[in-house]
């Protein structure tokens, strides 16, 4: 049984990410294709995929073709219980269906203003108060999964053991890691496990392999090297 998946560059598509983490981290057998989104072919390519107009986009081995995050997300715990994709406690599963929600519909701020970007660090970021509210959101949710469920602490997974909900929050810890965002402590460890992440280092290493003129992002005067995550 493999699916097919189709996303956008890896070095900035951050849902893209999200939808490639949910097979590799899970090991869902799936073929992906890169479809051409900064070279102007991408609307031409998804024709084939209608109705979905967005990466990611799976086709099933039925030929059933699923659009948005969320829909994947639950069609393949549902396909899949084996592979674990929700945590098994019930307040926990319930809590991390929360988190991938909000995620999806949330934090527009952050999103807007600090695109998912993997190459370097932005030095001297300015921080809105709207992106300030966006963060101490995410203080609060993530600090309630760290609280209430993660089984190793601050330097864990949101849920003891990694699920979807780490995987809709990958790009989270880019972004806070690509514009040096001010984060607490026990948040930035989540970004460094994140980063040192065996799957996110192998997309990263991919996407910055490619070569943009001119370079989709302003990344202002001198950015910083990508942190260091070993």
């Amino acid at each position: 049984m493999t699916y097919d998946l189709f996303i956008g560059d890896k070095g900035f598509s951050s849902w893209s990410l999200r939808g490639w983490l949910l097979f590799e981290k899970f090991n869902i057998d799936v073929n992906v294709t890169m479809l051409g989104l900064y070279s102007g072919t991408m609307k031409q390519e998804m024709a084939k995929l209608a109705p979905a107009r967005f990466v990611p986009t799976v086709r099933t081995p039925e030929g059933w073709i699923i659009g948005e995050s969320i829909a994947i997300v639950e069609t393949l715990a549902e396909r899949h219980p084996e592979a674990g994709l929700w945590p098994q406690d019930a307040q926990a599963r319930i809590y991390a269906r929360w988190l991938v929600a909000e995620m999806h519909a949330g934090f527009s701020t952050l999103r807007n203003d600090c695109p998912m970007q993997l190459f370097k660090q932005v030095q001297d970021f300015a921080i809105s108060d709207a992106l300030a509210a966006d963060i101490n959101r995410l203080e609060e949710m993530l600090g309630h999964a760290f609280d209430r469920f993660s089984g190793d602490g601050a330097d864990g997974w949101l849920f003891g053991d990694y699920s979807a909900a780490d995987a809709f929050y990958a790009p989270v810890a880019a972004r806070i890691a690509g514009y040096g965002l001010p984060v607490s402590d026990r948040l930035a460890s989540y970004v460094s496990k994140h980063l040192s992440d065996p799957a996110f280092k192998a997309w990263r290493a991919e996407g910055i392999a490619v070569t943009y003129d001119p370079f989709p992002y302003d990344l202002g005067m001198d950015p910083k090297p990508w942190p260091a995550a070993d």
